[in-house]
């Protein structure tokens, strides 16, 4: 017996299978990720320190982050479903080796160091004495397709090169050129409390065809030591990009009036020596300011500065390279109306 199909059975059978197929589509993730902006956050409740003064007045100092969550089929298909978000491969955004657990527990160093460092160039600026012993070299980002890829993290710190000591980055820089490009290396790579032996092959520097280069950006490690306890509770948010916010926060804990009555939101990673370096998902972090209504948005000059400027719908935006100058030029921001 012939079970046969109307033209309405057909209808309803195949809205159905497109129902499904939607629901796979939307809620099975992907192996992309995506950014998403999230809400700028004041700093003020974050930090403990003795002494410190409450925020008062209408201003204050915001950090701004973004939400990360693997795409879905649809999203990773349609990325421009969800207003204000980027896209990310997934190989793009986990280097090799590394899966999310991993990630995230690089993300939480990352913030810790962020937090030390934020509060030696806060209270250098105001006077007081800070030690920083210089520990290694930092590996702050590894290159894709370098040798180092795959076999070097963030938050990495090289301690030794062919059993030589390494405690600054150009300790690395100058120990690697001892070497020719495609040449073996030995390097001795301090990973949260372990060590470890990692040996690579160098690659020629593009500009440099005669200089070896293993593929890393380094930073100064550092043992660093307060004058006072300072407590800065992230509340889970990870990466160094809210250094630059932290360290304004804590002036103004501490006294200085920095944000005099403006709304200022803070983004940029800070090195020992106040610079401000430039940071990633400047997109969603502008869009945070914004939906906050920050009256100034802080942020590490060059791309990033010009990338935030396409987004500022009438937000202003000030470039910084360090901060001493993203402190002169809230000082010379004009009297809050």
């Amino acid at each position: 017996m012939r079970k046969l199909f109307t033209p309405w059975r057909l209808l309803f059978t195949g809205a159905g299978m497109l129902v499904v197929a939607f629901a796979i589509l939307w809620f099975w993730p992907s192996s992309s990720y995506l950014l998403l902006p999230d809400k700028a956050q004041p700093v003020a409740p974050l930090i403990t320190v003795k002494g410190g003064k409450p925020e008062r007045g209408t201003g204050g100092i915001y950090f701004v982050d973004v939400i990360v969550r693997k795409a879905s089929l649809l999203e990773s298909l349609f990325p421009g479903l969800r207003s204000g978000s980027t896209l990310v491969p997934g190989q793009a955004f986990n280097p090799p080796g590394v899966n999310d657990a991993a990630r995230l527990a690089e993300d939480q160093r990352e913030m810790a160091r962020s937090q030390q460092i934020a509060a030696a160039v806060a209270l250098r600026a105001l006077g007081y004495k800070v030690v920083a012993r210089p520990t290694g070299a930092l590996i702050s980002q590894v290159l894709l397709n370098a040798p180092a890829s795959g076999r070097l993290q963030p938050t990495d710190v090289v301690v030794a090169v062919d059993g030589r000591p390494v405690r600054t980055p150009s300790d690395l820089r100058r120990l690697i050129s001892r070497h020719h490009p495609g040449g073996t290396i030995r390097l001795t790579v301090r990973g949260g409390a372990r060590l470890r032996q990692v040996t690579l092959k160098t690659i020629a520097d593009p500009s440099d065809p005669s200089h070896p280069i293993i593929g890393v950006v380094p930073d100064q490690s550092a043992q660093i030591e307060l004058p006072f306890p300072v407590r800065i509770d992230a509340q889970g948010v990870g990466g160094p990009s809210a250094g630059l916010a932290f360290a304004l926060g804590l002036m103004e804990q501490l006294g200085r009036d920095v944000d005099r009555g403006y709304k200022v939101a803070a983004t940029g990673e800070l090195a020992l020596d106040g610079s401000v370096v430039e940071i990633g998902a400047v997109h969603q972090k502008i869009l945070d300011a914004r939906k906050t209504d920050v009256d100034v948005f802080l942020v590490p000059a060059g791309d990033n500065a010009t990338e935030a400027r396409k987004y500022a719908r009438g937000l202003r935006v000030v470039p910084v390279k360090s901060f001493r100058q993203a402190l002169r030029a809230l000082a010379t921001l004009p009297p809050k109306a």
